[in-house]
């Protein structure tokens, strides 16, 4: 049974009793044409609700704009009340690209379910993806290898993780806290040399005194990139 109830600004849409919750926050007068989606995907042991944060703050520079933040299939190894995308217990550089192809149909059913509810299915070319640390990496990885095709990306505090995809043409921006304890921002700057060696044009950001996380700046860049991704 599909459940819906509104508490505020934000939509909590829910199809059974064991799916991830989709979260809306509609950001336009009611009943009008909505412009654009941002799908916004966080990190291992996050949820959806926690990126609600980074929408309100992209929201001011996206008159029109609608942003869903869906919570990731799977239970977070340490925590019930999180979520993942795929297990990092035990996890290296070896066996990071077998976890990250196992999660894929996963990441794959919640990303359609959640375009879809945004009543976008048939509008990707107003569709645009960021993703915050694990999410990151699925956002990246779907769309190298063709399964997502967004009219932008941008990847926040992510890393490439190569499983034989080269890249994709697209608008894409790489964001990184140069203070980041969990990944290193020369992970970006690789990920930036490898999609520039694939013919790709990316935006890279790295920021001072930023950990593992978002701030106003990476907001405000973020949304003018995908303002302009979009012709606004």
């Amino acid at each position: 049974m599909r459940r819906l109830s509104c508490h505020g600004r934000v939509w909590h849409i829910q199809t059974g009793a064991d799916d991830a919750k989709i979260r809306h926050i509609p950001n336009a007068t009611e009943g009008a044409a909505l412009s654009a989606l941002a799908l916004i995907l966080h990190g291992v042991g996050g949820r959806g609700a926690h990126l609600e944060a980074l929408a309100d703050l992209m929201a001011p520079h996206l008159p029109g704009w609608q942003f869903a933040c869906p919570d990731a299939p799977q239970r977070y190894d340490w925590d019930d009340t999180g979520r993942q995308w795929f297990s990092v217990k035990d996890i290296t550089p070896r066996n990071r690209p077998t976890r990250l192809r196992a999660a894929r149909a996963g990441f794959d059913t919640t990303i359609t379910r959640a375009i879809a509810d945004a009543g976008f299915s048939t509008r990707m070319d107003r569709v645009a993806v960021i993703g915050f640390s694990q999410g990151a990496i699925m956002a990246t990885d779907a769309v190298m290898a063709g399964r997502l095709r967004p009219m932008a990306l941008a990847a926040l505090s992510g890393r490439l993780v190569r499983v034989g995809a080269k890249g994709a043409a697209l608008p894409f921006l790489i964001s990184h806290g140069m203070d980041d304890p969990v990944i290193p921002p020369q992970d970006a700057i690789r990920a930036h040399a490898h999609w520039t060696a694939n013919g790709a044009d990316p935006e890279l950001h790295l920021w001072p005194s930023l950990g593992h996380w978002f701030d106003a700046r990476v907001a405000e860049v973020t949304a003018r990139f995908l303002s302009r991704s979009l012709g606004g």
